[in-house]
C-alpha cells in the first residue's frame, strides 16, 4: 500500500517541504518498479490546485501514460492561473537535509522493515510441513483404536450411515417411531407393547 500524501509538495499551506510533482511521482514510479500488486491511496495536501496536479500526474505514472504538461480547458481552469501548467516550480529555499542524516534515517527505516513478520491484523498460523501429513497417513492403518485420533485422522473420518453418535440426531425420535430413548441415552429399536410403554412412562 502506497499513500501519496501531497502535503510534502512545494507551496503547501501546512507542509514544510519543497517537492515538485515530478519528484513526488518518482516515489510512485519506484514502488511500481517492483511489479507487486499495490494499492495507491491519496492523503494529506492543503493546496487543492497542487494536489490535483500531483494525483493526475501519479495516475498517469501508474498507467504508463504520457500526460500533457498544459492543463486543458475545463470548468475549473481559473484555479490553475496564471501558468496553467501541470508541473510546479520549486520555491527558492535552501536544502537543509544533511546527507549523513538522510543515510542514517534510511538505514533505520530498512532495519525496522526487516523486523516486520507479517501485516498487522492478519492472523498467521504455522502450517505443518508435507512430511508431517505423509507420516500421519503412513501410520493410519496401524493406529490403536483405543488411542485418541489425530487431527489429520479426524478430518478424514466419516460416520457410516446407520451408526449413532452423540448429538441432536440421536434424540430425533420422529424419524424412528418405534425408538425409545432412556435416561442413559441408549437407543432401543423394535416393537414395544402398549403395556410396556405404560410401565416405562409410570417409571
Amino acid at each position: 500500500m502506497l499513500q501519496c500524501g501531497a502535503d510534502s509538495l512545494t507551496g503547501d499551506r501546512l507542509g514544510c517541504f519543497n517537492l515538485t510533482v515530478k519528484g513526488h511521482g518518482e516515489a510512485v514510479r519506484f514502488v511500481k518498479s517492483f511489479g507487486l500488486p499495490t494499492l495507491v491511496l491519496g492523503g494529506g495536501g492543503y493546496n487543492i490546485r497542487n494536489v490535483s496536479r500531483c494525483w493526475t500526474y501519479e495516475t498517469a505514472v501508474l498507467l504508463d501514460q504520457a500526460v500533457n504538461v498544459s492543463i486543458p480547458n475545463n470548468d475549473f481552469i481559473q484555479y490553475y492561473a496564471p501558468e496553467y501548467k501541470l508541473h510546479l516550480t520549486p520555491a527558492d529555499m535552501p536544502n537543509l537535509n544533511d546527507p549523513r542524516e538522510l543515510e542514517k534515517t534510511k538505514i533505520k527505516i530498512l532495519q525496522n522493515l526487516s523486523m516486520i513478520e507479517h501485516a498487522p491484523s492478519v492472523q498467521m498460523q504455522q502450517v505443518p510441513p508435507d512430511f508431517y501429513l505423509l507420516d500421519e497417513r503412513a501410520h493410519e492403518d496401524r493406529a490403536d483404536p483405543d488411542v485418541r485420533m489425530s487431527l489429520a485422522a479426524l478430518d478424514k473420518h466419516v460416520e457410516k450411515k446407520g451408526e449413532f453418535f452423540d448429538g441432536d440426531e440421536d434424540q430425533d425420535t420422529s424419524k424412528r417411531p418405534n425408538a425409545i430413548v432412556n435416561n442413559s441415552e441408549h437407543v432401543m429399536t423394535g416393537s414395544v407393547s402398549a403395556a410396556a410403554m405404560e410401565d416405562m412412562e409410570g417409571a
